[in-house]
Formats: structure tokens, sequence, C-alpha cells
């Protein structure tokens, strides 16, 4: 139940090189420095549901701990993969469906901030957000 709550991005580490990294071209790196993410997360048991809002985009999201499912990067990237709980760390592990390359990610708790670390083809990246 950690993670339960609403968090909007305050900061980001490297993200830009990471998008790049990604393939997304520079226009899309330049606004999705400025998305406002906002993401609200439920915990109940095993399952979780997400609710990304950005200027891009809302998307609602519902998965179940181990179980692989579909998603969609706001850039269009498309991912299969899944979230195990380790610990307090939420793991996710996705592979891209155009080029089978893989994307870790991981959210944390630390301190009074959400950390979402993303590591993908060498390059690792951070975004923080604090809890509204």
């Amino acid at each position: 139940m950690t993670f339960n709550g609403t968090w909007k991005v305050e900061r980001n580490e490297n993200y830009e090189q990471f998008m790049e990294q990604m393939g997304v071209n520079v226009m899309k790196r330049k606004l999705a420095l400025h998305d406002n993410l906002k993401v609200t997360i439920h915990q109940d048991g095993n399952k979780f549901t997400v609710k990304e809002s950005s200027t891009f985009r809302t998307k609602d999201v519902e998965f179940v701990l181990g179980v692989s499912f579909e998603y969609s990067l706001a850039d269009g990237t498309e991912l299969q993969g899944s979230w195990n709980l380790e610990g307090d760390k939420l793991l996710g592990k996705f592979t891209r469906k155009d080029n089978g390359k893989e994307l870790l990610t991981h959210r944390e708790i630390v301190g009074n901030e959400l950390v979402q670390t993303y590591s993908y083809d060498g390059v690792n990246a951070k975004r923080f957000f604090k809890k509204e």
C-alpha cells in the first residue's frame, strides 16, 4: 500500500538521453520533459490500478503482479511485460515489440518521493514524484 496516492513529477535525471536511446524524436523529447505527469496508484492486494495523466494523454492501466500485459508508451512504443514486488520496490520488466530489446523500470519510495528508474540499452534515467 506504500505506493497508494497521487504523485506529480517534480524533476528528472538523464531522462532526455534515455528517451533518445529509446528512439524518441527530438521534438517529442523536448515536449516530454514538460509533460506534467501525474500518476495515481491504488493497490488492492496483488492488483494495481494506475491512472497516468499528462499534457499528452490520460491512460488507465490495471495489472496483477507477475502477470504479463501489453502497454503503449506515450510515443506509441508497444511493450509487453510485468511488474513484480520485491520488498518495497515495484520491479517492471518489459520487452519492446518492435525490436525485442528489454526495458527495465522500478518504482520505490525514497524519503517522501516516488522514484521511478528506467534502464534501456545501457542508458539509465530517473523521474522523481512528490505526493499531492
